[in-house]
């Protein structure tokens, strides 16, 4: 059973619907990410669930309680916010307490609960500084120990690193998982940030207008997106527009102009259905020279005429293009390739770039094809 569960739920701003029929639940010990652009509905559900927001219609449910229309008083959730929202006039001690006194409990338990959530973020030490002597990082972990020193039902997160710098973002998203899988705190993290969410949650809403797209495990959605917008979302730039089904060396292949592709189809699928080909610019591989010899590939020759089946894959799963614009990124060079089926991004690591106006082939392995609905 779910611990939270939102249920046909509807909310709108000016009469403008923001979330329509809109369902989701949470497990109890799970840490759940709504990922998605601005203005999906991601901060909307979050405020929902935190009761700053009333639904316009459906069901909130939490423990087997209707929290649709109980005030935010009377849940026992903890908020941690983008700005931190500390009290610049309270010392980290007195801003980790604030909710404890606020519950009229006694000062020694008060003490007792809050030195020991300031050793579980790693700031014994920093009790009587305030928010203007603390980094970014020490704010953060402040606000976190806050909304956990009251030992919230549930821990809501709205996009708490987005202030931070890259690196100290790293730190501590590896730090709130460590707070999550440590304490078992059931969480909702809201953020833009696809590696952010991917590397905290145990379960990724990825949603479009007020809808879910694709819920499930990071792993899942990263390898198998089921849909054009969910590929596009979490990094598959190149497409194929497929046309139909014809056969080819090894079996169906799909058809893309003339040219065919060989392609693993995911369980559920079916040659009867319509569907893109999404593969990432990483999965896609370039060569030049002749298919029946050898190929240049990665700067160096190979011979593919020993592998029967690696050759008829090649020979089919490749179009001819041109090489159009060469960056270099560090460990790899990223080509944009015009093809009779478009243009298409490739990032490869190679010892010689290739120079525009090269003629190539592209190359589309099966197992890297993603087929998605349109």
């Amino acid at each position: 059973m779910a611990l939270l569960s939102l249920e046909k739920v509807s909310v709108a701003y000016d009469n403008h619907l923001i979330l329509e029929n809109f369902d989701l639940e949470l497990a109890q010990g799970q840490l759940l990410s709504l990922l998605g652009p601005s203005g999906c509905g991601k901060t909307t559900t979050l405020r929902l669930i935190a009761g700053f927001l009333d639904a316009q219609g459906g069901k909130f449910m939490f423990d087997g309680r209707d929290y649709t229309r109980l005030p935010v008083s009377k849940r026992n959730f903890g908020f941690v916010f983008q700005n931190y929202a500390l009290f610049p006039h309270l010392s980290v001690y007195d801003n980790v307490a604030f909710g404890l006194r606020l519950r009229k409990q006694k000062e020694a338990e008060v003490k007792q609960k809050v030195l020991r959530m300031l050793e579980i973020v790693n700031l014994n030490g920093f009790e009587k500084r305030f928010p203007q002597e603390l980094s970014g990082g020490q704010r953060q972990r402040v606000a976190i120990a806050r909304a956990l020193v009251i030992e919230p039902d549930l821990l809501l997160f709205d996009e708490p690193l987005s202030n931070l710098d890259a690196n100290l973002r790293v730190t501590m998203r590896v730090e709130i998982r460590r707070l999550q899988q440590e304490l078992g705190m059931t969480a909702v993290y809201v953020s833009h940030d696809q590696e952010e969410c991917f590397s905290i949650s145990d379960n990724v809403a990825i949603m479009n207008a007020g809808r879910i797209e694709q819920l499930g495990a990071p792993s899942d959605i990263y390898q198998y997106p089921k849909s054009e917008y969910v590929a596009r979302f979490i990094g598959f730039n190149n497409f194929l527009e497929f046309s139909g089904v014809r056969q080819g060396h090894q079996g169906p292949e799909w058809t893309a102009g003339e040219y065919g592709f060989a392609v693993n189809l995911q369980p559920g699928q079916s040659t009867s259905e319509s569907y893109k080909g999404a593969i990432r610019p990483d999965d896609l591989y370039l060569s030049s020279g002749s298919l029946q010899s050898g190929m240049n590939i990665n700067g160096q020759t190979s011979d593919l005429s020993t592998t029967a089946t690696a050759h008829a894959e090649l020979a089919s799963n490749y179009v001819p293009g041109t090489i159009r614009v060469s960056t270099y990124l560090g460990r790899s060079y990223q080509y944009e390739v015009e093809t009779p089926l478009g243009h298409f991004t490739v990032n490869q690591e190679m010892d010689r770039p290739l120079a525009p106006g090269q003629q190539v082939q592209v190359h589309f392995p099966a197992d890297k094809i993603v087929m998605v609905s349109r």
